[in-house]
């Protein structure tokens, strides 16, 4: 049984495809997401065998996330849809490798035969069915929304040191700078700990892949430096803990 995401910016086109999808007997579920950065939002929380997705649309077009989707661990299946028969050659031509291309509007012949085709591709490499859980490994993609001219940044996880809060919202300090994400920090704490971030202090969640020391100070206090030279404080109760995953 196969979990699907459909990917569209265009609400009626987005259901239209889920509803097909949905009378399938080899789909166990659909998930619509209404344009690229929401897609990645969903890929971030689980798994998914299928992605069918437009390849025009205004935030994060269908090539853009295919690229995106081509760095996953375990990379679900590629399928796109358009209105515009250009946009097969451009998937083609980026090397996406897509294992079918739809025509809108969509007839539920043409998406079970694209499910087939799926299937048999998978059976053929010795791939699992189906399955849940995250998709991301360490490089996993974070969409960084609200960026000049409205763009969507696409921000690698390992290239953030640490994530500071800020109210409502919290800061994520990577190596290409810092970006404002509307999140707490107990989330990220929860959302990205098995990814080697850690509270460190009631402000601050590090990276402990990017940490290269744990630092004494005068008064008993500590501090850990990253790998850009940067010193956060650490909360006494966490100093035990810190040096038995740094193994210091």
């Amino acid at each position: 049984m196969t979990r699907v995401l459909v990917v569209d910016d265009e609400r009626p086109a987005l259901e239209d495809l889920g509803r097909l999808l949905e009378t399938s007997p080899s789909v166990r579920e659909v998930v619509l997401a209404e344009g690229g950065a929401e897609a990645l939002r969903a890929l971030a929380t689980a798994r998914y065998d299928i992605v069918f997705m437009d390849v025009r649309m205004p935030d994060i077009d269908g090539l853009e996330l295919g690229k995106a989707l081509k760095r996953f661990a375990e990379p679900p299946a590629l399928v796109f849809v358009s209105a515009y028969e250009d946009g097969a050659v451009s998937a083609f031509e980026h090397d996406l490798q897509p294992l079918d291309y739809l025509m809108k509007p969509v007839s539920r012949a043409r998406v079970q035969q694209a499910l087939d085709r799926v299937s048999a591709e998978r059976r053929a490499a010795g791939a699992p069915a189906s399955g849940t859980g995250e998709t991301f490994d360490e490089d996993s993609i974070i969409p960084v929304e609200h960026q000049r001219g409205g763009a969507t940044r696409l921000l690698d996880r390992s290239t953030v040191l640490y994530v500071q809060a800020e109210g409502d919202y919290v800061r994520l300090h990577a190596d290409s700078g810092r970006f404002l994400v509307r999140a707490s920090l107990a989330e990220i704490e929860e959302r990205w700990g098995q990814h080697g971030f850690v509270r460190v202090h009631r402000s601050y969640v590090a990276n402990l892949k990017r940490a290269v020391e744990i630092r004494p100070k005068l008064g008993g206090a500590v501090t850990i430096v990253l790998s850009d030279d940067t010193e956060l404080p650490v909360a006494r109760r966490q100093v035990a803990d810190l040096r038995r995953r740094l193994r210091m």
